[in-house]
């Protein structure tokens, strides 16, 4: 009997030593709820595919990702991860990429890819052939989403024109990390689709509410006749928010506002009509890289898809659907999702992937 014990304790260490691990480097805070559902949502997929997942917090701290990294390279070989997932936030993606390619570890970039023009590292499997790939939500289309769903809000209320245009000011997170340069593509496309808007000015606030709270006092004195403000995520639209009600504006009858993301503080302003366009859901792209990888390390390589994929997995809220999420996941348990079907391994007639995210509010 002892030996039968002994037998299946050396048989399950011998599993989990070899479980596909995965170390995630988070760009954000720990108290970031935006970062926090990223990284639940991940846990629920790595228990769901049988991966380990590792998390390293950055508190958006450059400095603290580089060492981190190279803390992880100094391990002995048999403790370091398969694989590592990060983010190019604020254009680090580049130096995390030499240090981890340069130790021989698989990469992944996600929810941030490289800047085509501005990163100097070539395609994936290229320069650096161990970066594998990379999957982002699509920013570019959640700008345009938002900017166009305020503008139609906007003309509803009858906001006055100046001069035959409508105001918007825009407050957008930072010049360097790609997903914000693309919320801000998406926004001006939809003002240059409409004809009839003007965006007076453009700030940056590094996605921080107390930044744009201060962006937001500036604006309102410079462009009083501004009655749109645009935001590149929930964090930086409550900040702007404060400003105008601090002058006795009221959010979504006074001035409208947009917003990123599906904070509970984001959900009930749609709710209760004080954000008139919330564009959410993306968090899901670090478990759906778990999808991927997982596939490509059983031997179902994702390239036949793209190296750089890019998926629409924003969604546009209105009450009800911010009603219907804080229903399922306002309490961050991402447990419910089957990540397991979105597998091509575990679901061989599986073509195509399907991430996106509404479907998962039913």
């Amino acid at each position: 009997m002892m030996r039968i014990v002994l037998g299946m304790g050396l048989y399950c260490c011998a599993m989990s030593a070899l479980a596909m691990s995965v170390v995630f480097i988070n760009p954000g805070k720990r108290d970031d709820l935006y970062w926090l559902s990223a990284v639940k949502t991940m846990q629920a997929a790595a228990d769901d595919l049988g991966v380990t997942l590792e998390v390293r917090y950055t508190e958006r701290n450059h400095a603290q990702a580089l060492s981190q990294v190279r803390e992880m390279i100094a391990r002995p070989i048999s403790n370091r991860p398969g694989y590592v997932i990060f983010s190019n936030e604020l254009g680090t993606g580049p130096e995390l990429l030499k240090l981890l390619d340069g130790a021989g570890i698989k990469t992944f970039m996600a929810f941030n890819g490289r800047m085509p023009g501005v990163d100097d590292i070539g395609q994936p499997r290229q320069q650096y052939k161990g970066w594998l790939g990379s999957l982002e939500p699509d920013a570019e289309q959640a700008g345009y989403l938002t900017a166009r769903a305020l503008i139609n809000k906007a003309r509803q209320a009858g906001v006055p024109s100046v001069y035959g245009k409508l105001q918007m000011v825009a407050i957008s997170g930072d010049p360097a990390t790609p997903s914000a340069v693309r919320l801000g593509d998406g926004m001006r496309r939809a003002i240059k689709e409409a004809g009839d808007v003007m965006l007076a000015k453009e700030v940056y606030a590094g996605w921080s509410k107390e930044r744009a709270l201060a962006q937001g006092s500036w604006l309102y004195v410079r462009y009083p006749q501004a009655r749109m403000v645009w935001a590149g995520n929930d964090q930086m639209a409550m900040g702007a928010m404060q400003a105008w009600g601090h002058r006795g504006k009221q959010a979504g009858k006074d001035v409208f506002f947009s917003a990123v993301n599906t904070s509970d503080e984001a959900l009930q302003a749609v709710r209760d009509g004080r954000v008139s366009a919330l564009a959410g859901g993306h968090f899901i792209t670090g478990a759906m890289a778990l999808v991927m990888l997982y596939d490509y390390d059983k031997g179902r390589d994702f390239a036949s898809e793209g190296l750089e994929q890019r998926w629409p997995l924003f969604m546009l809220f209105d009450a009800d659907s911010a009603q219907q999420f804080m229903r399922l996941y306002g309490k961050q348990d991402f447990s419910g999702i089957d990540f397991r079907r979105y597998s091509k391994t575990l679901n061989p007639v599986l073509k195509r992937y399907g991430f996106s995210f509404k479907p998962l509010l039913k």
